[in-house]
């Protein structure tokens, strides 16, 4: 990456000079006839290419490094000035005196701050991308984190209602272990990918209900409705069953009165109508608002993926705790996978 970096600049440098030496020479072409030999023109050229070149080189390894970048200002100001003022006296003192030097001040300050200007501008344009390259860096590592605590959250849940069903003794208990074994596969092979196909996903949210329904028993009904073609859509994994486990954690599994867990999907061109709504138990009427691990999670990766194209509503009231999301999964930050 050095090297690199090293050739990158190397060639640059290399272009800016030729491209110096030719303006300069096409500026003076006019009077070419004054000088003796053409020979002696293109020296003449090459000599002042040189100075220019010299000027902006050291403003721009030397003095915006080592003082603009460390804002000693005033310093740099000094030694910009300093070295067109040394240059112009090399140049012009021999030539016409003071008069030489004052004319050649003026051709640098008007030259090499062009050739300034144009480093500036490559500059920023480098320091531009990378900051875009750390951010992107920054950002992959967050969802990498993100993602990867959705794992030991959602399976800590899947064992607390495996583990409620053997204390029952329930005959039912190796299937369920069998089935929760298919949830933890989906989810670790999910989560080596950026996006999933939105079809398997709702199928891993469908097979988690089941397994739920089946240990909450008769007491909670669950209703998980899709509509829409969801053909070639793709979503991030794990992003909408922290919603689901919320909705049985604090809704169903936290009473013995009957509950309701009602779930939507609803597809319209490429946006995601995802709405859960579960009922509240009495004893939670005055309970404080829902921040878990899951929900904070989701939200933060709601914001990196899909920064403008969601919409999150959380409503909590003392019945039903509802949730409402909206996501444009033709609009998002994640990168195309070829998985499926």
């Amino acid at each position: 990456m050095l090297e690199k970096s090293l050739k990158n600049t190397i060639f640059i440098n290399i272009g800016a000079f030729l491209l110096v030496l030719i303006l300069e020479i096409l500026s003076m072409w006019g009077i070419k006839d004054r000088f003796d030999t053409t020979y002696s023109f293109f020296l003449h050229g090459l000599n002042y290419t040189i100075a220019i070149m010299a000027i902006i080189w050291i403003n721009h390894f030397i003095c915006i490094p080592f003082f603009f970048d460390k804002r000693r200002y005033f310093l740099y100001t000094i030694l910009l000035v300093a070295s067109v003022f040394i240059g112009s006296y090399l140049k012009g003192y021999g030539k016409d005196g003071w008069y030489g030097v004052y004319k050649m001040t003026f051709f640098l300050i008007y030259t090499t701050g062009a050739g300034m200007a144009v480093f500036f501008l490559r500059r920023n344009i480098l320091f531009r991308r990378e900051n875009d390259e750390k951010e992107k860096l920054q950002k992959e590592m967050e969802l990498n984190y993100l993602k990867a605590q959705v794992n030991p959250h959602f399976l800590f849940n899947s064992l607390n209602s495996i583990y409620s069903l053997s204390r029952k003794q329930s005959l039912e208990t190796p299937d369920l272990v069998m089935q929760l074994s298919e949830l933890m596969r989906y989810q670790l092979e999910s989560s080596k990918k950026d996006t999933v196909l939105l079809k398997e996903e709702l199928e891993f949210i469908e097979n988690y209900l089941l397994l739920e329904e089946k240990r909450l028993s008769k007491r909670c009904t669950i209703e998980f409705l899709i509509d829409g073609d969801m053909s070639g859509l793709r979503i991030s994994p794990m992003l909408l069953i922290p919603f689901v486990e919320n909705a049985v954690k604090h809704g169903a599994q936290s009473t013995n009165e009957q509950s309701t867990i009602d779930i939507s999907v609803a597809i319209k061109n490429t946006t995601l109508h995802f709405y859960v709504e579960n009922s509240k138990p009495s004893s939670m009427v005055s309970a404080s608002k829902r921040n878990g691990l899951g929900l904070e999670n989701v939200r933060r990766r709601l914001n990196l993926l899909y920064p403008d194209s969601h919409i999150l509503e959380i409503d909590d009231n003392e019945e039903k705790y509802h949730v409402n999301l909206s996501i444009d999964l033709a609009v998002s930050k994640l990168k195309k996978t070829v998985h499926d």
